[in-house]
């Protein structure tokens, strides 16, 4: 008998606007069930709805859900009390969610937190709970125990985050845990670490897993059956076997053919959109594509070294550093992608922010057409901001919430003297916009009325508003769907081509760097350990930890 029994699950305001409608979902015993789809899909209301966990406003307007526990019967959660689904919620039922950050007490110890669930439920002696926290968190592969233990959630990285919240979920062995998207912007090693203990767990615990995400690549070497969620339905749902390779809705096979292979390097990814409607290419798209061959340097850095504080005495003086960049030499040639890839905290993004001086360099040189900005005033900089421009990860933090985009492409051109006046830098700006596939009407919109996808597309606008020859793109599409990415990397492929723009790319997805670059940079732990043509990287990597990362992506 299955675990998870979800029948005919209609979500929404009221039986006439329905977000999630007649979902039928089963998950067995011990099994890891992939729920797949992009964002909006209705993937995360349905596991929120099984412990009554939905947004105020939103409710169950008809379906069951029952949860099979062997020792204590069925229970249907949409119908029981509050009283009895606290007693399921964490004790039968484990919930990882998807930013570990929000969901942790910022004021609290990790270890705390992970007591505090093993009070709630009152099942061990409250002697032997912080013992038990200790060996939880040994169980999920951390490493000093102790240290974490005693730690505030932003004194770890991202993965030991998740680490924390997966010791929380499983702290009175439940015997369904619901992960909703848990490796979403890791690093691809930490993603497979975290998977691969998730798989491991489920087998030491004997766990039925339900595995929310939007990357049906990347679950599908894990999960036993696969659900396809479209538009709040599930479209399909079938064995691992069945949904990749024989696919029966073209939603499915649009989510498998937008993703950028890594066996070979293409010019263009097929879209969503393409794929559901049976778009074909063009030979140029479907065949492999070289990697160009640029002889002309735009940006030369050399025996670049960073610092950051650690510790200082109370009149200033610096007692202790990080050294976050050691000795960095690389160049980047006019008109190419430059891949920079590495795990989180190897320096990539702060290579990327000494470039263009939002942090400064102890030592070192950077060499911009043949000028070195470092001896640059802040105000000769100035006229070099406008040529080097930055993508943040976030385009929504990146983005004033109190002005229409409009105004925030606008902000940037009327600091640089960009247009005559200001009914100018509009007509400038609402083309920009139609430039990276928005709406005139869009101009006078706010950040929150846009999705993902299309506040990366107002950032790029923004980004372009200078006329800049070279682009620092910083995790640019990492948080996004498989489907939009496809379609911002298209668009700046094109944007390259009409612009002649160069790019330094960084990402930890080895995927993305296969598709959209040229050259590659390796680093770890502030150093650069390999760099080179992407397809001799990918054919043979000579550095180890290069080998982990492209191992990790397959």
């Amino acid at each position: 008998m299955p675990v998870l029994s979800i029948s005919n699950l209609s979500i929404g305001f009221n039986e006439q606007k329905l977000l999630v409608e007649d979902v039928n979902l089963t998950i067995e015993a011990e099994e890891i069930h992939g729920l797949i789809g992009e964002s909006g899909s209705g993937k995360s209301l349905t596991a929120l709805s099984i412990l009554n966990l939905l947004p105020k406003g939103i409710r169950i307007t008809k379906g069951n859900i029952e949860l099979n526990l062997k020792d204590d019967g069925i229970k249907f959660l949409n119908t029981i009390s509050e009283k009895e689904l606290r007693k399921i919620r964490g004790r039968r039922v484990g919930f990882i969610f998807q930013d570990p950050m929000t969901s942790l007490n910022p004021a609290q110890k990790c270890g705390k937190q992970v007591v505090e669930v093993l009070n709630e439920h009152n099942i061990i002696s409250a002697l032997s709970r912080e013992e038990t926290a200790l060996e939880l968190f040994r169980k999920v592969r951390i490493s000093d125990p102790r240290k974490i233990y005693n730690a505030y959630p932003h004194e770890i990285s991202g993965g030991q985050r998740q680490r924390v919240m997966i010791a929380m979920a499983l702290a009175c062995k439940p015997t369904l845990l619901i992960a909703d998207e848990p490796t979403t912007a890791l690093d691809v090693t930490v993603q497979k670490s975290i998977i691969e203990l998730i798989n491991e767990l489920r087998k030491s615990e004997k766990l039925a897993v339900l595995f929310i995400t939007h990357d049906l690549g990347f679950i599908s070497h894990y999960a036993d059956r696969i659900s396809i969620m479209y538009q709040g339905r599930i479209v399909e749902t079938g064995t691992k076997k069945d949904i990749i390779l024989n696919s029966k809705h073209p939603y499915t096979r649009g989510l498998l053919e937008c993703r950028p292979p890594l066996d070979r390097k293409i010019h263009r990814l097929r879209t969503l959109e393409e794929a559901m409607n049976k778009i074909t290419y063009s030979n140029v798209f479907e065949k492999e594509q070289d990697v160009k061959t640029i002889s002309q340097h735009i940006l030369t850095v050399k025996d670049l070294n960073l610092f950051y504080p650690l510790e200082s005495k109370f009149y200033g003086k610096v007692t202790k550093e990080m050294h976050a960049l050691k000795n960095i030499n690389f160049e980047v040639f006019k008109g190419e992608s430059l891949g920079l890839v590495g795990e989180s905290g190897s320096g990539k993004s702060s290579l990327g922010r000494t470039l263009l001086r939002l942090v400064e360099a102890r030592s070192g040189n950077v060499c911009y057409n043949g000028l070195l900005l470092s001896e640059l005033s802040n105000k000769s900089f100035k006229n070099y901001r406008k040529k080097i421009q930055f993508i943040f990860q976030d385009p929504f933090a990146s983005l004033n919430p109190k002005l229409c985009i409009g105004e925030s492409i606008l902000e940037p051109m009327k600091v640089h003297d960009i247009g005559i006046d200001n009914i100018e830098r509009k007509d400038m700006c609402i083309s920009l916009l139609k430039k990276v596939g928005l709406s005139e009407g869009d101009y006078s919109k706010y950040p929150h009325q846009f999705s993902g996808g299309q506040r990366q597309r107002i950032v790029i606008a923004r980004a372009l508003s200078l006329n800049p020859e070279f682009i620092i793109c910083d995790e640019a599409v990492s948080s996004l769907d498989v489907s939009v990415q496809a379609r911002i990397l298209n668009l700046l492929k094109d944007l390259q081509d009409e612009f002649n723009l160069t790019y330094l790319f960084i990402t930890h997805d080895m995927s993305v760097v296969r598709f959209f670059c040229d050259r590659i940079i390796v680093m770890k732990d502030g150093e650069i350990v390999e760099s080179g043509d992407v397809n001799k990287i990918f054919n043979g990597a000579e550095n180890e930890f290069t080998r982990e990362l492209i191992d990790a992506s397959f």
